[in-house]
């Protein structure tokens, strides 16, 4: 069975939920490590998504179709 991958802002919503689970006080420990541990992920998936996104928006396409680099000074 593949697993199929959630969206960006599906994972921020997990996100959010976990912090005020966690916020809330009302989870035992080892839930609230495991909480932790699974909000970390997510969070490094999100600002992986971001770095990647924009790194594709720091490119232009030149007349030639080729993708390169954008530089404000050239």
């Amino acid at each position: 069975m593949v697993k199929k991958e959630i969206s960006f802002e599906e994972k921020l919503k997990q996100l959010e939920k976990i912090v005020r689970e966690l916020e809330s006080g009302d989870v035992n420990l080892d839930d609230a490590i495991d909480k932790f541990n699974e909000a970390m992920k997510l969070a490094k998936e999100c600002s992986d998504k971001l770095t990647n996104v924009e790194q594709q928006v720091n490119k232009i396409l030149t007349s030639d179709d080729k993708l390169v680099d954008f530089d404000l000074e050239t």
